[in-house]
């Protein structure tokens, strides 16, 4: 594994800090510890081009085929060293030393992988191998685009048995706000139709990016939208743990960069209240 004299950080997720292809670790503030990324998309390829992306040289496309063997050699080559080794100490904050997840997030969407199924087995098989905390999860960070793939639902279903939790990305309900943020095309019945399928095979969390656009924050009636999509789902019988609601920890590499800033923090409070009004965890991450 490669060694790098710098200690990790919040506003570093590197996907190469550890020398390897598929697995690299990042001090997540969402996650509040270590957290083992799985990177699915080392082709830096997505079905989706969000503007506060931080992946250089973003293209839109689909994960490349996933060599599942090297795949399983990192991740045990990383965890023993996590364990065993000098990682925690060397290159972790003392406040941060703990194992917290195990996350398919990488350079793009990583259900578009076609082996998706067979990682979720792999995780699931390698886990049992090592010494690792009960609670440990398994994350899946998505854009939920894929959700109605047969090889992806059963995914989820195995990442339910392993403490697992899906991660669904909703910056905006409104058609122009995931034309501006996402630059995607996916219409509300079908957000609504996969993240009510996500979360009937896997506990499921809403994650909201929020920030200015050119200074300003989401209007009213993006707000309002997107409180009443979540009442409407809740009362429609629909299973959420919660909402991730976060600002921009680190600088985008897209060509919207210079555009976007931080919202303050007396709004991402006020709108984090709403929320909860609606009967919903939120965890906040300005």
């Amino acid at each position: 594994m490669q060694r790098t004299s710098k200690r990790l950080h919040v506003e570093d997720h590197s996907r190469d800090v550890a020398g390897m292809t598929y697995v690299y670790p990042v001090v997540s503030r969402r996650a509040g510890g270590v957290s083992i990324g799985i990177n699915l998309n080392p082709n830096n390829a997505c079905n989706w081009r969000c503007i506060y992306c931080q992946v250089p040289e973003l293209k839109r496309g689909t994960a490349p085929v996933i060599d599942l063997a090297r795949l399983e050699a990192e991740l045990r080559t990383f965890l023993h060293e996590i364990l065993h080794g000098n990682f925690m100490r060397e290159q972790v904050p003392p406040e941060a030393r703990r194992i917290n997840d195990i996350a398919f997030s990488g350079n793009g969407e990583p259900t578009s992988a076609r082996e998706f199924e067979q990682a979720v087995e792999l995780i699931g098989r390698v886990k049992a191998d090592y010494d690792l905390p009960e609670a440990l999860k398994l994350v899946l960070i998505t854009n939920g685009s894929l959700i109605e793939r047969p090889g992806v639902q059963a995914g989820l279903r195995r990442m339910a048995a392993l403490n697992g939790e899906v991660w669904f990305k909703l910056d905006s309900v409104t058609r122009e706000g995931r034309r501006s943020i996402n630059n995607t095309s996916m219409s509300l019945k079908q957000v609504r139709e996969n993240l009510e399928l996500a979360a009937f095979l896997c506990p499921t969390w809403l994650q909201t990016c929020v920030f200015q656009i050119d200074g300003l924050p989401p209007t009213q009636l993006e707000s309002d939208a997107y409180l009443t999509f979540i009442e409407k789902f809740l009362q429609g019988g629909g299973l959420l743990k919660g909402v991730l609601l976060y600002g921009l920890a680190r600088p985008s590499l897209q060509p919207e960069a210079p555009r976007l800033t931080n919202i303050g923090q007396a709004w991402m409070e006020s709108f984090s209240t709403k929320i909860r009004a609606l009967g919903l965890a939120v965890k906040l991450n300005p």
